[in-house]
């Protein structure tokens, strides 16, 4: 079934222990090769992440009573991708590959995993939502969140 391809990044979130984490990391490589295109493909692609996670999501649990199932980790795609959007941006503001924006990759998936796992303020908000637009829209605003901490991160290295 092509949504729960979907939904589980290819099986990324079939893999135990916390799959979440697992998620984020099969997004990294992913976000790598979607950033080959530049900084507007990437942000296109992470545009479109949002209505194709929620079509995913909505299809795999329908008729379920757990509107979250762990192994959905299409939302930590697109939550891991916002967080990536200071990385594309600041590479090609740059002229240079996104790869030489390392510790930007690594702020990205710790500060997003920690807003994921922590649901702070918004995030939490989001997460109460008990529908597959839920699903998607915590980890949106979770991946919002930590690519501010990047950009101040960013702006502080470069005082």
């Amino acid at each position: 079934m092509i949504a729960r391809a979907v939904a589980t990044l290819g099986g990324a979130g079939l893999v135990r222990p916390a799959p979440g984490t697992w998620g984020s990391l099969a997004a990294l490589p992913l976000a790598w090769v979607a950033m080959q295109g530049g900084a507007v493909l990437f942000t296109v692609l992470t545009v479109l992440a949002l209505p194709l996670g929620y079509w995913a999501t909505s299809q795999v649990t329908a008729g379920r009573d757990d509107h979250d199932p762990s192994e959905v980790v299409i939302d930590e795609l697109l939550g891991q991708w916002i967080a990536l959007m200071p990385v594309a941006w600041g590479a090609a503001a740059a002229g240079v590959g996104v790869e030489k924006l390392w510790p930007g990759w690594v702020a990205a998936f710790v500060f997003f995993r920690l807003f994921d796992v922590w649901k702070p303020g918004p995030v939490g908000w989001m997460d109460r939502r008990t529908d597959a637009w839920g699903v998607m829209l915590d980890d949106a605003v979770a991946g919002g969140m930590a690519a501010i901490c990047v950009l101040a991160l960013a702006a502080l290295a470069h005082l």
